[in-house]
């Protein structure tokens, strides 16, 4: 029997998404904080350059969650049972095998990841060391996305905080003691990470119990090439965005390590917003899945309403918050004079991106839960393009064209995105995801 998505029910599902999700943002605002205040700018611009490479090439492998999510919920709105078990081990164990592969090839991926940043050799130093020790969690990483994007798809969000919980308290507690108490600097930031996933997964294993005993057609080669043909254009989708942030963090180590730093701790802040109100978008993947899955057109409306009107409410609010709160923050949080002016004489262009963003976010989490590939790489390919296109334009004007550019790449994310709206919503009316 399916229940009635009501504001109070999309409420009850979003809150421990919302937790886990603060607390996913936890860590980067510590290794901030801890690098801001043991640390000079150069360490600083150096977890931000490492930890942004890190992030791409993590998320260049986002469909492991994102393909996970809309997949199961598909399969639970299809009450395919033996499906939905299945899933959660295609998706173990290709994480397992990509994270080994990271492993493997790190030597010869480290050298040119850092060579594409315009930063001093003392960052790139302190980068190298973030990134060595960073690399050996990738296994457990991977397979964490797998496990996070089960617990969505299958609507155990409680499990989903837990799993954070552990991944990010224990990533908080391990960097402040390496680089706070030990003095590791950026590679002690880079082994608290590592070390913290392979704790995570062993819990998220646990979690996930229920889904481990072997499915049906786990190792169907035809079930294994089609999840690898739907997750080729959200794989082109992720690079895509990856690389827009890629380009942001370089625009501003372009102009100096003050810059670098500045702009590095508000993207902490942007980074708690889009983390939390990202759960919302988390929300409606799962609706939109099994609206999917059980071909019901007025229960995907529902979800983008619902979920939508919530979003916008707590963006307004972050954006709030930031303006009120976001000084008193850069000025405890910042020993470096010159990157504390930067962040705040920037804060402004911080405090719009939570209600900016919103369109975007949901609009992501509709057409990843419909698995709508094709439509979220299109999108993101022009976004990003466009968005490089006013950077390069914007240039001139320093870091206020930087930050000009950046929020406009949230504005062309949402435009990009809503052409697509309407043949989704016909193509679940028929029946289908087209």
């Amino acid at each position: 029997m399916t229940v009635l998505l009501t504001r109070r029910r999309v409420l009850a599902l979003a809150w421990p998404v919302i937790l886990a999700q603060a607390a996913t943002a936890t860590p980067g605002l510590v290794d901030t904080a801890v690098m801001g205040t043991a640390g000079t700018a150069m360490d600083l611009a150096a977890v931000a350059v490492a930890s942004v490479t890190f992030s791409f090439v993590y998320w260049a492998f986002g469909f492991l969650r994102m393909a996970t999510t809309g997949l199961t919920a598909q399969a639970v709105g299809a009450r395919q049972h033996g499906e939905v078990r299945a899933l959660l081990q295609r998706g173990l164990l290709v994480g397992l095998a990509l994270g080994l592969a990271i492993q493997v090839l790190f030597p010869v991926w480290r050298g040119a990841a850092i060579a594409g940043f315009q930063a001093s050799a003392g960052v790139e130093s302190e980068a190298a060391r973030y990134m060595g020790a960073r690399v050996f969690g990738a296994p457990a990483a991977l397979m964490g996305f797998a496990i996070n994007g089960w617990l969505l798809g299958t609507g155990r969000t409680r499990g989903l905080l837990v799993f954070q919980l552990v991944l990010n308290l224990s990533n908080a507690l391990l960097d402040a003691t390496f680089v706070g108490v030990l003095g590791w600097g950026a590679a002690g930031i880079g082994a608290g990470t590592a070390i913290a996933e392979w704790l995570a997964l062993g819990v998220g294993l646990w979690l996930v119990r229920s889904g481990l005993p072997r499915a049906p057609g786990l190792l169907d080669r035809a079930r294994l090439q089609a999840l690898f043909r739907a997750n080729a254009d959200i794989l082109v989708r992720t690079l895509a965005l990856l690389s827009a942030f890629a380009w942001f963090v370089n625009a501003g180590a372009g102009l100096g390590d003050a810059e670098a730093a500045g702009n590095q701790v508000l993207l902490q802040f942007i980074a708690v917003s889009a983390f939390v109100l990202d759960a919302f978008a988390f929300i409606a993947e799962k609706e939109t899945g099994e609206a999917v899955g059980a071909g019901d057109p007025g229960r995907l409306d529902r979800a983008m309403r619902r979920t939508t009107e919530l979003a916008l409410a707590a963006g307004l609010g972050f954006s709030l918050l930031f303006g009120l709160g976001g000084a008193p923050l850069i000025r405890a949080f910042i020993a470096d004079p010159a990157a504390r002016d930067v962040a705040l004489r920037f804060l402004p262009w911080c405090v719009a991106v939570p209600i900016l963003g919103v369109p975007a976010w949901q609009l992501d989490g509709i057409f990843l839960g419909a698995t709508r590939g094709r439509a979220l790489r299109n999108a993101a390919v022009i976004a990003t393009v466009l968005y490089i296109g006013l950077d390069l334009l914007l240039r001139e004007h320093g870091n206020t064209g930087v930050w000009w550019a950046f929020i406009g790449m949230y504005v062309l994310r949402a435009l990009a995105l809503l052409p697509g709206l309407p043949g989704l919503r016909r193509a679940v009316r028929g029946g289908g995801t087209g």
